[in-house]
């Protein structure tokens, strides 16, 4: 999973970077909130993004606000590295469309466990949204029985796109997913199979 870091500090976004990179993460690092924006809204972001409050340009939260108002099948997991730790500026941050948000002076393994649960949830979003293709792909594939279809009044066949009288299983099994096996009903037993076992036995009735 890559991630981008976007802090105009050049000390704590080599420190960022570094831990990042410790833990396996590819990082690609930006010193300013346009630079994050341009990463963020092209057609392959990173897939997580620490995102600095303050910074030159264009701030943290502001980059939030672009990166939710873009529609993505996928969109990034944002959090905001603050040094505001008041209720308020938090609720602001959220309320932008950051996901998390770390306080400075931040936690080496607060970062760690705040990170991991963006790992978890990018993945999640991911395997759903494979799951949704998957399904439409499905449903694409199923062919449905649509508009009107002239069938004969005596033998019940259908007459099909190329003017021919089909057996109604045969034009049915070719335009959708349906299997028939084939059985009587108990009308048709007593109207026409049991008189037909009767006369086969000699004119002893059928059970």
């Amino acid at each position: 999973m890559r991630v981008l870091v976007a802090e105009d500090d050049a000390v704590c976004r080599r420190m960022l970077q570094v831990y990042l990179e410790e833990w396996g993460y590819p990082v690609e690092a930006v010193s300013d909130g346009a630079k994050a924006w341009q990463i963020l809204g092209s057609e392959d972001p990173p897939s997580l993004a620490i995102l600095d409050w303050m910074m030159p340009v264009i701030d943290g939260v502001e980059v939030c606000r672009k990166v939710r108002d873009t529609p993505r099948s996928s969109p990034a997991y944002l959090i905001l590295l603050t040094a505001r730790g008041d209720n308020r500026d938090v609720v602001e941050g959220l309320n932008a469309g950051a996901d998390d948000y770390v306080t400075k002076p931040f936690s080496r393994d607060e970062l760690r466990a705040r990170v991991s649960v963006g790992q978890r949830v990018v993945e999640l979003q991911t395997s759903l949204g494979d799951r949704v293709k998957e399904l439409e792909l499905a449903l694409a594939q199923v062919k449905q029985l649509r508009g009107l279809l002239p069938i004969c009044s005596y033998c019940k066949k259908i007459r099909d796109d190329r003017n021919y009288w089909r057996q109604v299983e045969g034009y049915i099994s070719e335009h959708s997913e349906v299997q028939f096996s084939h059985g009587v009903c108990p009308e048709c037993y007593e109207k026409l199979v049991k008189p037909e076992l009767a006369r086969s036995l000699g004119g002893r009735a059928a059970p």
